[in-house]
């Protein structure tokens, strides 16, 4: 792999805005009018929120990520894709470099919910 250059500078008060929380994939559905996408329903302790993510094609089985914890952006608008509502996004990691994909998620379980940062 080679690595992709660095994107521009970022201030701390840029980061701030990203509320980053770890929940756990409770179930993962498939999304029927997408060959891309996958719903996930998360938890994360207070709440329960739903993400769709472009998952269905780059792993062999992605229900293997159920009742597994990972890192989540909860604070986007909501969007519309494929029929369906997404709350979020997935922090999946090696898409954007055409490696293997893996998630980001805690080192050891964790409760739902902690913010990242």
């Amino acid at each position: 792999m080679n690595p992709a250059p660095i994107k521009d500078l970022i201030f701390f008060e840029d980061f701030e805005k990203l509320d980053i929380r770890i929940g756990t994939i409770i179930p993962v559905r498939d999304v029927e009018k997408s060959n891309k996408l996958m719903k996930l329903t998360l938890d994360f302790g207070d709440h329960t929120r739903t993400i769709l993510t472009g998952i269905k094609q780059e792993r062999e089985n992605p229900k293997e990520n159920e009742n597994q914890q990972a890192l989540f952006v909860v604070n986007q608008p909501e969007r519309k894709m494929a029929g369906e509502t997404s709350q979020g996004m997935l922090f999946d990691i090696g898409y954007a470099d055409g490696v293997a994909r893996c998630l980001a998620m805690p080192e050891n379980p964790v409760p739902n919910g902690p913010r990242a940062g």
